[in-house]
């Protein structure tokens, strides 16, 4: 089974609540789980072993691979730092692809995100990089199959960034980012019986915690809603003109809760919050009836609700590393071999 494929599953099991509930302590339940997660560990260590002996072979792609992942599941923040990353280089000049497995699609086959695909065939995260950087974007089972493929398809790409990937051994990398929020590690063990994908500590070149309350050392990204939302058509709408308006939230995000309290936090008063599964596509959801509510969502679910002609107005996330961590990241891309600086 694909290592993508056996996170994926268990992922999707943790959408329960008394699961994400027992990751945060090593209590009866997470010790009930423990043997499988040994399991878990057993053949996850076997696969680096075989990659480390070179039974399983790593390709490197030719230019520079900036992955940004995490080794705890569920939404800590990864595609709004990879949109960051990705605005940031552009900044500095360079010419930057992204690569994704493009999680929740119904296609797994390898292709490019245009600025009208359909997010059902190459994923709400993928198609939300593009929209929002224009970055060459491609998807597929296997990430070094998509950037085999964006390479040859935009040769004058000079940095790759993945979004996720870290367990993703075949394809090898130069800049790893680790991302964490506010639950840290959890309770400590490995999937199912706790959330982390692999054991850690584990070696990486830079840890970036976008929660308030970081757990360990790392540099900082605190995360915030805009001002203002956004409707299909561009328009901008600032967060303080929608009070009075009945307002309905919906989510099909990792955490939607975290979504929920931050429109709460801007002070908005949320008449019904709806969480639906994270990559959920809303061809079976229907928004509340009545022409007096004002739907409010995330960016990552814009792009689907406004495909299926679902009026709602996206509140964008911003995800704001500090200074030292672009420097650093700058530093580690600068030392890369074969790496041009603008």
């Amino acid at each position: 089974m694909q290592a993508d494929q056996r996170h994926g599953a268990l992922v999707s099991a943790a959408g329960s609540s008394w699961l994400q509930r027992a990751w945060l302590r090593r209590g009866a339940n997470a010790c009930l789980l423990w043997p499988l997660s040994m399991l878990y560990a057993a053949v996850t260590g076997l696969r680096r072993l075989l990659f480390r002996a070179g039974w399983l072979r790593t390709r490197r792609v030719g230019v520079p691979v900036v992955v940004v992942g995490n080794v705890i599941t569920g939404g800590s923040g990864k595609t709004p730092v990879v949109m960051a990353i990705v605005r940031h280089l552009q900044a500095r000049g360079l010419v930057v692809g992204v690569v994704s497995r493009g999680h929740g699609r119904s296609s797994d086959d390898c292709r490019e995100v245009l600025d009208d695909s359909d997010p059902a065939l190459v994923g709400d995260e993928p198609a939300l990089i593009r929209r929002s950087t224009g970055a060459p974007v491609f998807v597929a089972r296997a990430r070094v199959e998509a950037a085999e493929a964006l390479l040859r398809r935009h040769p004058g790409v000079g940095v790759i960034v993945s979004d996720d990937g870290l367990q993703h051994l075949a394809m090898a990398r130069d800049v790893e980012i680790c991302v964490f929020d506010d639950r840290g590690v959890g309770n400590g063990w490995l999937l199912p019986a706790g959330p982390l994908r692999e054991r850690w500590p584990r070696p990486c070149d830079l840890v970036l915690h976008t929660g308030e309350h970081p757990a360990f050392a790392g540099f900082r990204a605190p995360r915030s809603l805009a001002g203002h939302a956004v409707g299909r058509q561009g328009q901008r709408v600032p967060l303080a003109a929608l009070g009075g308006r009945k307002l309905t939230a919906v989510a099909a995000i990792a955490r939607p809760d975290a979504f929920f309290r931050m429109l709460r936090h801007a002070g908005l008063d949320l008449a019904q919050c709806i969480g639906l599964d994270d990559h959920d596509d809303f061809s079976h959801w229907r928004p509340p009836a009545g022409e007096d509510h004002t739907l409010l969502c995330t960016e990552k679910d814009a792009v689907k609700l406004w495909r299926l002609g679902i009026p709602a107005l996206a509140v964008p996330l911003r995800v704001e590393p500090e200074a030292g961590f672009f420097a650093a990241l700058d530093a580690k891309l600068s030392s890369t071999d074969g790496h041009q600086a603008a």
